[in-house]
């Protein structure tokens, strides 16, 4: 598995309950992917999203979140952390 932060823009104005709504939308199937949200992080001046999380592929991060409505515009793999 392989990590991976992906970016959703247009975003603006998300509280934080809508926040957590997207989230737990992604959690309800993520399995069927093989993906793993672990957290999520926005910033509602901006509309910025980023999610982190551990998938198989970008595309299946991408699918997931397409499919719980909330398409994401930039996927990347996260190869170092500390």
């Amino acid at each position: 598995m392989a990590t991976f932060m992906d970016v959703h823009h247009g975003m603006k104005g998300i509280t934080q309950e809508q926040l957590a709504a997207a989230h737990r939308a992604d959690q309800a199937i993520e399995r069927e992917e093989g993906v793993r949200f672990q957290k999520a992080w926005a910033d509602p001046k901006s509309g910025t999203v980023y999610c982190l999380s551990e998938a198989p592929s970008a595309d299946a991060v991408k699918r997931i979140h397409e499919r719980a409505g909330h398409p994401v515009t930039e996927v990347h793999q996260v190869t170092y952390t500390v």
